[in-house]
């Protein structure tokens, strides 16, 4: 089965996805992601005003699996957690690209972006990948 890959988002190696708004980019892990972990049932993630470079790891996602780190895709300061997540981690694998998300973060070099996968490059990576 083919991943759901949002055209309007921008793509990471480690199956993070962004979507950009203003200055703030809003997180989350891809659908390949989420049906490669399987059932999600517990996520930790960082407090509002902890800051990330990109790349860097800033929370962990538990499935029935394993554990995986969820990594910045960009650089730049917390401003919001979707603390929804705490009591109902399944939204991870219902909704990942809506209520499934998992922080937002104030940039900090915008210049980063450009650095991110567009949707057929990730689609291109993963399938290499597989």
């Amino acid at each position: 089965m083919a991943s759901n890959t949002p055209e309007n988002l921008k793509y990471t190696k480690e199956h993070e996805w962004v979507r950009v708004e203003g200055n703030r980019a809003v997180v989350g892990i891809t659908d390949h992601a989420q049906r490669t972990l399987g059932d999600v049932v517990y996520v930790e993630l960082p407090k509002v005003g902890d800051k990330f470079e990109a790349s860097a790891p800033f929370g962990s996602i538990e499935s029935v699996k394993a554990v995986s780190e969820a990594f910045s895709p960009v650089s730049g300061k917390v401003v919001k957690v979707n603390e929804e997540l705490n009591s109902s981690p399944e939204d991870i694998n219902a909704d990942p690209y809506g209520d499934g998300w998992l922080i937002e973060i104030e940039l900090s070099n915008s210049k980063e972006l450009n650095e991110l996968l567009s949707a057929s490059q990730y689609q291109d990576y993963v399938k290499d990948s597989e």
